[in-house]
């Protein structure tokens, strides 16, 4: 009796283990956070984009190294190296004799077969009449036969219409001529050099328009959509002033700078040219802030500032770059300005706001910013 007592209290401890191992199996694995990209600018003093030059080089809006479809000897080549061109312009020929014969022999060949099959048709209806006015005069093998010599026919008029189709564009394609409207920077090749098919032989741009590719900072990046002129001034003509607009602003920033490429476009002035190149800087000028002192403010996005339920202040998410921690943080705000609004306490230079969902973040939360998003 001792004996079973001593096995009881051996077995009860065991099936209180495998219920509490079971229970542990049964409970969920804590779900992982999902970390969400959140949309951020770095907040920086609007008039420090206004006190910085960024260079560049000058790039024509289109360019393009133009050659021959076809190849052979040039008998034409009337242009040079800054001659202006507009679009259709003949800017080299290769001799077309030995295209027009190969066009002439085709359609020679085109016109016999169509010849032959108005032969073979005329040839299948006879038969085919035949066999319905008396059967016995002929056969439907008869009839197959010259059906099949009439469809063998059209067939190779079908062939022989796509070779005169071909030897027609290869005679066209003798002719070189301009895409569009532009200047002639560079000649390849020789008048009555032999070129090869896809052999390059003069260069053009189109200079109606500059183009400038600027490297922006990642900090300063959030002030160009806010920017209302850009100017650019160019080494070759340092008296000279031209207003440029943004094009594009990239989308991923240089992992060795951690700058943006920003392309800016300006027309081309009337009485200077810009050629693709040419050294350049830009400026900015932002939205004059209009403040009864000479401190320089703070601007963000309207959409940054918000007033939780709770709170009579205006408030912002402040993203730490390095945790991706959020935290809510009171700000005080002044003017209302075209490049938004005005933060005169609450924040410092070079912290990350976030611009969207600012009321579905919750504090504490992780996320991921953006970079993205600041060059909307």
């Amino acid at each position: 009796m001792r004996e079973s007592t001593m096995s009881h209290y051996k077995i009860v401890p065991m099936i209180l283990m495998v219920l509490f191992l079971s229970a542990c199996a049964d409970e969920p694995a804590p779900e992982k956070e999902v970390i969400r990209p959140v949309r951020a600018i770095q907040v920086v003093v609007q008039t420090e984009m206004m006190t910085r030059t960024f260079p560049g080089t000058a790039k024509a809006t289109q360019e393009v190294n133009l050659s021959f479809r076809v190849g052979g000897p040039l008998i034409t080549f009337p242009v040079d190296i800054g001659d202006r061109v507009k679009k259709g312009d003949i800017l080299a020929r290769i001799d077309p004799r030995d295209f027009k014969v190969e066009l002439n022999n085709a359609q020679g060949k085109l016109d016999k077969a169509n010849a032959n099959a108005k032969r073979a048709q005329a040839d299948y209806d006879r038969e085919l009449n035949i066999l319905k006015q008396d059967a016995g005069a002929t056969s439907e093998a008869a009839v197959d036969r010259k059906e099949d010599q009439r469809d063998q026919a059209s067939a190779e008029i079908r062939s022989l219409k796509a070779s005169v189709d071909a030897a027609k564009d290869n005679l066209s394609y003798t002719y070189l001529r301009a895409p569009f409207d532009g200047v002639v920077v560079e000649t390849i090749v020789e008048n009555f050099e032999t070129v090869l098919r896809r052999q390059e032989i003069v260069r053009i741009v189109d200079d109606s328009q500059i183009e400038m590719i600027v490297n922006i900072p990642e900090r300063l990046i959030s002030l160009i959509p806010s920017m209302e002129k850009i100017y650019v001034q160019f080494d070759a003509y340092p008296d000279h002033v031209i207003e440029a607009k943004v094009k594009e602003i990239g989308t991923e920033a240089s992992k060795t700078t951690r700058t943006y490429p920003v392309n800016l476009i300006m027309e081309q002035p009337k009485d200077i040219t810009i050629l693709p190149g040419m050294a350049g800087n830009a400026t900015g000028s932002g939205a004059t802030l209009e403040t009864s002192d000479k401190a320089e403010k703070l601007v963000i996005p309207v959409k940054a500032v918000f007033t939780p339920d709770t709170e009579k202040q205006d408030h912002v998410w402040v993203i730490d770059k390095e945790s991706g921690s959020v935290q809510l943080r009171p700000v005080t705000t002044a003017q209302l300005t075209s490049a938004g609004i005005q933060v005169v306490d609450g924040l410092q230079a070079g912290e990350w706001v976030a611009i969207a969902g600012v009321h579905s973040l919750h504090k504490g939360q992780i996320v991921r910013i953006d970079t993205r998003s600041i060059v909307e």
